[in-house]
C-alpha cells in the first residue's frame, strides 16, 4: 500500500468542476494583478478570521515580512520569536536588519513558552512573533499580556493555522497582525505561492496594502520604501474556491487524528499530540515523538509511507545565525523536539485503511 504524506491529486480532484470556471474567468478577463477576485478573497478570509481588514500578499514569508516593515522594525531592534519553526519566522527578521532573539518551546505543544519572555526582553525589543505551529495555536493570554506591559507589537505567526482557535478566538485576530501561508500544502493551499496579512486596525491595514505596492500611494509617489508583495488574482480566484471546503477539510483532518490517537493510545513508544482543551487546531500536520526517529523514517519510507521531520534543525544552530551567539544547549526543548519529532499523514482524504496501515507500520518498528 502506498500513502503519500500528502496527496493534492485527491483534494483537487473533488473541487475540479468548481476550479476550472473560476480561473478561466481570471484568464478571460487579463486582469493578472490586483483583479476584483483578490478584494474578493480578502473580505472572505477577513471575515473567516474575524478580523477587520485582510490584505494579500505574495508569500507566506512576504506576509511576515511586510508586517515587520510596516510596524517600522529594523535595524537596532529586537524581535522575539520560536527556534522552532519553519525558517521564514526568523529569516524575516533578519531581512529586516532587526535581530531575532530566540526563546525555548513548550515540551507539550512545542510553541513558544510564555514563561520565557520577559527574561529576554530588552530596551531594544519591538516586537514578539508566537508561531501556532502544527494548526495548534500558542498561548496567546499570557503573551499579549506581556506585550501590553512592554509596549510591544504582537505579529502572529500563523502560516500553519487558518481556522485555528485559542479561547475561542481565531488565528490572526488577536495580535497586531496575524500572516497566513497559502502554500500547496497548506490546508489552505493555493496554486503556487500566496499569503495574506490580517489585522484589526484598519489604519495599519491601508499601510500594509501600501507595502505590498512599493509602498506607493498614489501610483509613482512614494512616500516609504515596500516591496512587491502582491497576491496574483489567479491565486486568488484558486483560494475562494478552496476556502469554502477549508472546514470540511479541517474536520477531515481533526477525525483522522483522532484515528491515530485512539490506535496508539495504549502504545507507550508514540507521543501523539497534545491539544489544549481550550484550543481548536487544523493539523496542519500530525507530529508524534517516538524513539530513533530517523531510522522509523527509514522503514516508513521503505514502505511506502510519506512522513517527514519539522524541523531536523534548531534556528538557533543554523549557519546562518552563528553571529547571533547561540550554542547547541541553549534551548534544550527545542534541541529534543529537532530530534525527536516526525510528521505522519493526516490529509482528509485518508481511508481508515491507509490510516491503521500507518499505525500498524509505525508499531512494528518500535514494538
Amino acid at each position: 500500500m502506498q500513502v503519500p504524506l500528502l496527496d493534492l491529486k485527491a483534494q483537487y480532484a473533488t473541487i475540479k468542476d468548481e476550479m476550472a470556471p473560476a480561473l478561466q474567468s481570471v484568464m478571460d478577463s487579463q486582469y493578472f494583478i490586483n483583479g476584483p477576485e483578490v478584494k474578493e478573497l480578502e473580505k472572505a478570509v477577513a471575515r473567516y478570521s474575524d478580523c477587520a481588514v485582510a490584505v494579500g500578499v505574495s508569500s507566506g514569508t512576504d506576509a511576515l515580512l511586510a508586517a515587520l516593515m510596516t510596524l517600522d522594525i529594523g535595524a537596532g531592534d529586537e524581535v522575539i520569536t520560536t527556534p522552532y519553526t519553519f525558517f521564514a519566522t526568523a529569516g524575516s527578521i533578519w531581512r529586516t536588519g532587526a535581530k531575532p532573539v530566540f526563546v525555548d518551546i513548550e515540551d507539550e505543544t512545542f510553541n513558544i513558552d510564555p514563561s520565557k519572555i520577559e527574561a529576554a526582553i530588552t530596551d531594544k525589543t519591538k516586537a514578539i512573533i508566537p508561531v501556532h505551529l502544527f494548526g495548534q495555536m500558542a498561548e496567546m493570554d499570557p503573551i499579549m499580556e506581556i506585550a501590553k506591559k512592554h509596549n510591544l507589537y504582537v505579529v502572529e505567526d500563523a502560516a500553519q493555522s487558518i481556522g485555528s482557535t485559542y479561547k475561542g478566538r481565531k488565528a490572526g485576530s488577536i495580535g497586531t497582525v496575524g500572516a497566513f501561508s497559502f502554500f500547496p500544502s497548506k490546508n489552505l493551499g493555493g496554486l503556487g505561492d500566496g499569503g495574506m496579512v490580517v489585522t484589526q486596525d484598519a489604519e495599519l491595514g491601508e499601510r500594509l496594502a501600501q507595502c505590498r505596492n512599493h509602498g506607493s500611494k498614489p501610483k509613482y509617489y512614494h512616500k516609504w520604501v515596500g516591496g512587491n508583495f502582491r497576491l496574483d488574482t489567479l491565486q486568488a480566484a484558486g483560494l475562494i474556491v478552496k476556502l469554502r471546503h477549508l472546514d470540511y477539510w479541517s474536520e477531515g483532518r481533526r477525525a483522522n487524528a483522532a484515528k491515530y490517537d485512539a490506535l496508539f493510545a495504549d502504545f507507550e513508544p508514540v507521543k501523539t499530540p497534545v491539544i489544549r482543551d481550550y484550543n481548536v487546531t487544523i493539523y496542519n500536520q500530525y507530529v508524534v515523538r517516538v524513539p530513533k526517529r530517523d531510522d522509523l523514517r527509514a522503514f516508513l519510507k521503505e514502505n511506502d509511507i510519506g512522513c517527514e521531520v519539522y524541523y531536523p534543525r534548531s534556528l538557533h544552530e543554523q549557519k546562518c545565525f552563528a553571529s547571533l551567539g547561540y550554542n547547541r544547549g541553549d534551548f534544550p526543548e527545542s534541541e529534543k523536539a529537532a530530534d525527536e519529532t516526525l510528521a505522519l499523514p493526516v490529509y482528509p482524504e485518508l481511508t481508515d485503511e491507509q490510516i491503521q496501515y500507518v499505525a500498524g507500520k509505525v508499531k512494528e518498528f518500535l514494538g
